[in-house]
């Protein structure tokens, strides 16, 4: 076996691995599947977490992540696909960074590596056992990496922003009702 062989093996089980990874856990959010809760139960766990509206939030996650994973495994526009998993693991990573690293203590460990995979293979491409090779790489040009990760950037950036506001906002608000309250108390 040739390096050249090893590369296209190795891209493939990175792919089937990463994709499949992505792909279950869309259909824990889409469908309810694999223990899930599907979009109502997601939904609502978005809004607690700040993406709102809720079920929008899950359905666009659960999209990213089930569509941009089946896509990866299969070697199909694998920029946008890389680019729409990474999207979405920046905006998991978002929920999971006050909890610090490790996945252990419920930190951003786990979301940040299948992101990290994702662009990975957005940037290298599917190699040469992949429907992208198969089809004449239609769908995955050079110049639709930067392409992807450009529209997926702001679009991550607009939300994950939108998001920290909201969580700011509801603390400030927290602190001055809190301050109203321990006013009337003492009589300030």
């Amino acid at each position: 076996m040739t390096s050249y062989d090893r590369r296209d093996l190795g891209l493939l089980l990175l792919r089937l691995g990463t994709g499949g990874v992505l792909a279950a856990h869309g259909t824990q959010k889409l469908f309810g599947w694999f223990g899930g809760h599907g979009l109502e139960g997601t939904g609502q766990f978005m809004e607690s977490v700040g993406y709102v509206p809720g079920k929008a939030s899950a359905t666009a996650a659960g999209l990213a992540e089930t569509g941009g994973g089946t896509l990866l495994a299969l070697g199909l526009a694998t920029p946008a696909a890389g680019a729409a998993a990474a999207g979405a693991m920046a905006g998991a990573s978002a929920v999971h960074v006050p909890n610090g690293f490790f996945n252990q203590s419920g930190g951003y460990e786990y979301a940040a590596t299948l992101g990290l995979a994702a662009t990975g293979l957005a940037v290298a491409g599917s190699g040469r056992l992949s429907l992208d090779h198969a089809l004449g790489h239609v769908f995955d040009r050079g110049w639709m990496v930067p392409a992807a990760f450009a529209a997926t950037a702001a679009v991550t950036a607009v939300v994950v922003g939108a998001r920290n506001r909201r969580l700011q906002k509801e603390e400030q608000e927290e602190a001055a009702g809190q301050f109203e309250e321990q006013e009337a108390l003492f009589g300030e």
